[in-house]
């Protein structure tokens, strides 16, 4: 296939990676602002196709839903969201057209496309569902997979240098992935379900390292649908589980990180050692300073960027590079 098809992917590909982490972090900024629900309707905002604006506007949208008073900086910021997500699908479809019409195998494109329409429809149960926790993470956890996927397929592209790790390590890096992956979804239950100020303190919570936590209800995966949950519906206990859970999983990956970084080489030790030092101080300090919202952006980000980290690792780490895409 010709040489200039793979150029113009690898060029597609590699922006739609940037957009994808740019739709991850604001996705994060909209969860982190309470602006999931300001605008409490889907695919528009209050039945009209931008934010009201006008007074009548507004009116009317309030009418339309008297328990959603309009919010015009959250309305903007939710729509902000819905816009970047929707071009990246339309970039996404650009990935599956360039490569049928080069002949390319369709695997990993057609893939990327599918995930980005349910990562559609999790957008709009997000809002129809109020804000229901199992839908938030899910839809947390594609925007990472989404992430995931075009960065592997960018770097299994001809063209492409990857870092070399040592392919006796593919067990040991599949163990961190999984555990990386498990943290981030720790993180969207303990977002979607407000427990981030559960504990107050750290290491300790309340004063204890073991404080009273109601495991069963903060991991009930049946919550009710209907009620808005914008705030948390679940008890103080419920919480402090979920963010007990958040940072043990933290610890657990920090010690298979910290192996896994003696059985790097240099270059590959001193990135994962920067991000894995950086996150875990980030999350820190989002716990004793009340979540400040940059810190909580920047913690969302690093948890994207050590996926990316792994994923190169595990395709570095491969006997043979073939082309596979």
């Amino acid at each position: 296939m010709p040489e200039k098809t793979y150029k113009i992917q690898r060029v597609l590909v590699g922006a739609t990676v940037v957009l994808a982490f740019c739709v991850v972090v604001v996705g994060a900024y909209t969860r982190l602002v309470d602006a999931g629900l300001g605008c409490p309707d889907w695919p528009g905002c209050y039945g009209m196709f931008t934010v009201p604006e006008t007074e009548s506007e507004t009116s009317r949208a309030e009418q339309l839903y008297p328990e959603f008073p309009v919010d015009q900086a959250k309305a903007w910021t939710e729509m902000f969201h819905r816009y970047i997500a929707t071009f990246l699908g339309i970039v996404v479809i650009g990935i599956v057209v360039v490569a049928w019409r080069g002949k390319m195998p369709p695997t990993l494109p057609v893939t990327l496309l599918a995930l980005v329409i349910v990562q559609g429809a999790f957008g709009a149960w997000t809002v129809t569902l109020k804000l229901w926790p199992q839908v938030v993470t899910a839809h947390l956890l594609g925007g990472f997979c989404t992430l995931a996927l075009l960065w592997f397929y960018f770097l299994k592209l001809d063209g492409v240098t990857i870092p070399t790790v040592s392919p006796r390590l593919r067990t040991h890096l599949w163990v961190f992935f999984a555990f990386v992956v498990l943290q981030v979804a720790l993180g969207g239950w303990t977002s979607s379900n407000y427990a981030a100020l559960a504990c107050p303190e750290f290491p300790y919570c309340h004063g204890t390292l073991f404080p009273t936590a109601d495991f069963l209800a903060g991991f009930n995966i049946f919550q009710d649908i209907g009620p808005n949950y914008l705030g948390g519906e679940l008890s103080n206990d419920a919480r402090i589980a979920i963010q007990m859970a958040h940072r043990w999983g933290a610890y657990l990956v920090m010690f298979i990180g910290l192996a896994l970084l003696f059985r790097l080489d240099l270059i590959p030790r001193t990135i994962l050692g920067a991000i894995l030092v950086t996150q875990f101080c980030l999350g820190v300090l989002n716990v004793v300073l009340s979540l400040p919202l940059v810190l909580a952006v920047l913690h969302n980000a690093g948890a994207a960027i050590l996926l990316l980290i792994v994923v190169t690792f595990l395709v570095g780490a491969k006997p043979s590079r073939t082309n596979n895409a």
